[in-house]
């Protein structure tokens, strides 16, 4: 069976391939997992489930889906890519929560950690409000790269340091809804 993706002439990108590394089946398995354990952990609580946009919307969809609780959602929407490959080194806030998470619960819903820029910028942002306990779920971790300063309570899988889109992720917002996760080739990214 073949596991990778060549892009059709006339699509952007097209001729590149990309290499399947998470099945859409095993996605699936890994999101409904740790629903279970969040439902556990948070029996008899409502929770506020904060998704990080773009890229996390997927994720999050699947996961509050897997829940046998009551929760809230709200998003939050940070950038530190633009249109690179590569974190440009500063987070910039495009799109703050809108709800009041002064003694809640909540959990902030990532797509991918990779250097954790974003992880630490995210935990310093929720902490000003003050939550009741603030935990973190990611669908997809580089332990290679990644900064272990922040506590991740939720990884969906390990991966390599390689550029990755599917699931949420994208190419300059390309590729968002293929539902694995796929490695795209170096030379596609120029």
């Amino acid at each position: 069976m073949d596991s990778g993706i060549i892009i059709p002439e006339g699509y952007p990108f097209s001729g590149i391939e990309l290499e399947e590394i998470i099945s859409p089946y095993l996605v699936q398995k890994r999101v409904e997992e740790i629903g279970e354990e969040i439902s556990e952990l948070y029996q008899d609580k409502v929770p506020i489930i904060i998704g990080v946009l773009n890229g996390a919307f997927l994720f999050m969809a699947d996961l509050v889906r897997h829940l046998h609780i009551q929760f809230e959602v709200d998003f939050i929407k940070i950038d530190s890519y633009g249109n690179n490959t590569k974190s440009s080194g500063t987070v910039r806030l495009l799109k703050d929560i809108s709800a009041d998470i002064t003694g809640r619960h909540v959990i902030v819903v990532e797509d991918i950690v990779d250097t954790g820029l974003s992880l630490k910028f995210l935990k310093r942002r929720m902490e000003e409000a003050s939550p009741k306990s603030l935990r973190f779920a990611t669908f997809l971790y580089k332990p290679d790269v990644a900064s272990p300063e922040v506590k991740i309570d939720w990884v969906g899988f390990n991966i390599d340091d390689r550029f990755v889109v599917g699931y949420g992720l994208d190419l300059k917002q390309i590729y968002r809804g293929l539902p694995g996760i796929y490695a795209i080739n170096e030379d596609a990214k120029k």
